[in-house]
């Protein structure tokens, strides 16, 4: 551990970090991710809001099914509604800074 200087460590990260060049990609923005997810997400809700009306009409004997459904709904939500806070907390966070 003693020929581990803080020096050789910060020579090793600054060269590191010389080799990453920022990345262009052309991929998506913010904003389209996060409508596509909120669109993912209820379009999850409505397919087992489909299930439970297909179970309860009898058209669909498979409970198991109904189930998945339901509980992929309710992750896909639960997510949305964690990253919608950390974005608020973001938001506040950026809001406190002193100009």
């Amino acid at each position: 551990m003693q020929d581990i200087s803080i020096q050789k460590t910060a020579d090793v990260l600054n060269v590191n970090l010389q080799k990453q060049q920022p990345v262009r990609t052309q991929g998506q923005s913010f904003q389209q991710i996060l409508k596509n997810s909120l669109q993912e997400a209820n379009d999850l809700q409505l397919q087992a809001n489909n299930a439970i009306q297909q179970l309860t009409s009898g058209n669909r004997e498979n409970i198991h099914e109904t189930m998945i459904a339901i509980e992929k709904a309710n992750i896909s939500f639960q997510l949305i509604m964690q990253v919608r806070n950390k974005i608020l907390d973001a938001y506040q966070e950026i809001m406190r800074m002193p100009l």
